[in-house]
């Protein structure tokens, strides 16, 4: 009897541990999910749209709930209005300061957000950039990153100012406007638009530019030639803009200052 009597309390306790596992146990769902403002690519949630940079007033206190939402990704250019919100980097503008080319004096300052149906925000440092992906909970991509995500988007033709990617322009179009521009994991204007900075860094170069071999596209810019072994370094920027033509692309690479701005270059952030 005592052996029966320790066997059900040995099967018991065994049910009653393998339910507790369950409990605790993960979730049959899918473990990574993106915000409703990105994309999945691989194990990486890409923002579905070239960044909108945000000043928000009051961001530890009045607004503490639009920067949760930022950070949720669930912000609407509405939420961001409403709590008094200021887009940045629009029309050749450079209004970041206080937070300085070099990334500094940016914390709880500046948000990047990824919205549809507004100008992309451009004008600024790589420095800036970072800064404004990880006061709203994200990063910049790596170049591999971007690549995967590019994936699908058309090497640009001729450019019908109305679907396809804007690459034969004068400026920029809204985010998210040219309904063809869009990847396979649905990241739009990957291609054209604003280039966007890469999360990497290589040697300086004389940003002397070839193109690729026809087998993967004939006219897609990469200006890697011509290592220099001092100097500033560079950091990448992908996909080509509005100006360059049959030279923008998926395999677009070109190196740029982390510490310059323009107007043609934009990002997009990463979690």
């Amino acid at each position: 009897m005592r052996s029966v009597s320790n066997g059900l309390v040995m099967a018991t306790a065994v049910a009653l541990l393998a339910g507790a596992a369950g409990a605790v146990g993960p979730p049959s769902a899918p473990l990574s999910r993106c915000p409703v403002d990105a994309v999945m690519s691989g194990t990486v949630c890409m923002d579905k749209y070239e960044a909108s940079v945000w000043r928000v007033p009051n961001p530890t206190t009045v607004n503490k709930p639009l920067v949760s939402r930022i950070r949720r990704g669930t912000a609407s250019a509405a939420d961001l209005v409403a709590g008094g919100a200021t887009q940045l980097g629009v029309i050749a503008t450079d209004d970041y300061a206080p937070c300085a080319d070099n990334g500094q004096n940016c914390a709880n300052d500046i948000y990047a957000v990824s919205l549809p149906g507004v100008m992309p925000s451009a004008n600024l440092t790589w420095f800036q950039a970072q800064a404004a992906c990880t006061n709203a909970g994200k990063r910049l991509p790596s170049n591999a990153e971007w690549q995967a995500a590019v994936a699908g988007t058309a090497d640009p033709g001729p450019d019908d100012r109305g679907t396809d990617c804007n690459t034969r322009s004068s400026m920029a179009v809204p985010t998210g406007s040219r309904s063809a521009c869009v990847s396979s994991a649905g990241a739009f204007d990957m291609v054209g638009n604003v280039s966007e900075y890469v999360a990497d860094w290589v040697p300086p170069s004389s940003n002397v530019c070839g193109t690729w071999t026809a087998s993967i596209s004939a006219t897609d810019i990469t200006c890697l030639l011509g290592a220099a072994e001092t100097g500033e370094p560079n950091v990448l920027t992908r996909g080509g803009q509005f100006l360059l033509g049959l030279f923008a692309g998926p395999f677009n690479v070109t190196p740029v200052k982390p510490s310059i701005s323009f107007d043609i270059i934009g990002f997009r952030c990463a979690r």
